[in-house]
């Protein structure tokens, strides 16, 4: 079960934005959907602590990560979240193992025996055997995702954070990871919150998908309780003034009153 609720106010110049929304979900793969500069990105950023809200709260399986009222900020390295960041941001001087180790250690304390085996095993279970040594530049986009993956995954997070996880790939290679992130996800039953402005995304993964406009939440969509695909598609590309939650829906959100 994830709670946010998130007030921030970025200004540059003459240019400001105001990020002001709020949801619950327990759904296992929520989709924040919506344009470029909606203000997803940033929300995922608060969730994960690597931007501070000015008011609100986070919390994840009832453990509050954030709460501006109560003074609670629990620093990135202990809100024990998984972080897929769209470019993947991998260090480009560091081997496929070395990436994928990073994520079960720190500046301070180097993977022991049980982290190094876990590394060992994420490496073969994401198809990365015999690139062990390889460096980021040696490897394909899909590849490259998958070391990324594997290491937002090493720290067994309770929940995964997806920023635009296919948007540097071509579309065959987006349906094919497409495929293999809906296998791992109910493999290991990891929550995840994953941000798109592709609705083939939301249609491929999520069980509910939420409609950011403008830093704010415009409306829900109950993905897995709708059967007719291309009226999900219709309901998605539309406006958001005509959309209103299908049955059943597992979200709630401060725009929809009586949810």
């Amino acid at each position: 079960m994830i709670d946010v609720a998130l007030q921030l106010q970025l200004r540059d110049g003459r240019r400001r934005f105001a990020l002001d929304l709020a949801f619950a979900s327990s759904a296992e793969v929520l989709v924040l959907y919506g344009p470029s500069g909606a203000g997803k990105s940033l929300t995922l950023q608060a969730i994960a602590g690597l931007v501070r809200p000015q008011s609100g709260h986070v919390r994840v399986d009832g453990r509050t990560l954030f709460d501006a009222a109560l003074g609670i900020d629990v620093p990135v390295e202990q809100r024990e979240l998984g972080y897929l960041f769209q470019d993947y941001a991998l260090f480009p001087h560091l081997t496929v193992r070395q990436n994928i180790g990073f994520g079960v250690s720190s500046w301070r304390r180097r993977p022991d025996a049980a982290a190094a085996a876990q590394v060992v095993a994420l490496i073969a279970s994401f198809g990365l055997a015999g690139m062990e040594d390889a460096r980021p530049s040696a490897l394909s986009g899909g590849q490259r995702q998958r070391v990324a993956l594997a290491r937002a995954l090493a720290c067994r997070p309770r929940l995964l954070l997806l920023d635009e996880p296919f948007a540097a790939l071509n579309p065959q290679l987006r349906r094919q990871l497409r495929a293999e992130l809906a296998a791992l996800q109910r493999r290991l039953s990891i929550p995840i919150v994953m941000i798109t402005h592709d609705i083939e995304d939301v249609l491929a993964l999520a069980q509910a998908a939420l409609v950011v406009e403008d830093g704010r939440i415009a409306a829900a969509v109950d993905v897995a309780g709708c059967a007719a695909r291309e009226l999900l598609r219709a309901r998605l590309e539309g406006p958001t003034t005509s959309l209103a939650p299908l049955g059943g829906l597992d979200v709630a959100w401060a725009g929809a009153p009586g949810l």
